[in-house]
């Protein structure tokens, strides 16, 4: 199976399970944040993320550059409990 398929499917048994209201609401707001022209700016598969800072769990910031240094970094994202 594609993952475009695998993600379809998981899209379908989700909102099966979830109530009208909060599917029209997701619905809505995924509409309105394509249709911002949100998805021209975001990165492409291939491209290179621009060099960045964060703070660490010390408080105390880490660049992208002083980690690729050293090796690889890999960049993941937590949308946070729902």
């Amino acid at each position: 199976m594609s993952l475009e398929k695998a993600l379809e499917s998981i899209r379908a048994a989700s909102a099966e399970k979830m109530p009208e209201g909060i599917r029209t609401t997701l619905q809505k707001a995924t509409d309105e944040l394509r249709g911002s022209g949100i998805l021209k700016k975001v990165l492409k598969a291939g491209q290179v993320l621009p060099d960045f800072t964060l703070q660490n769990q010390n408080n105390e910031p880490v660049s992208s550059a002083s980690i690729l240094e050293k090796g690889s970094l890999i960049l993941t994202v937590f949308r946070g409990h729902w």
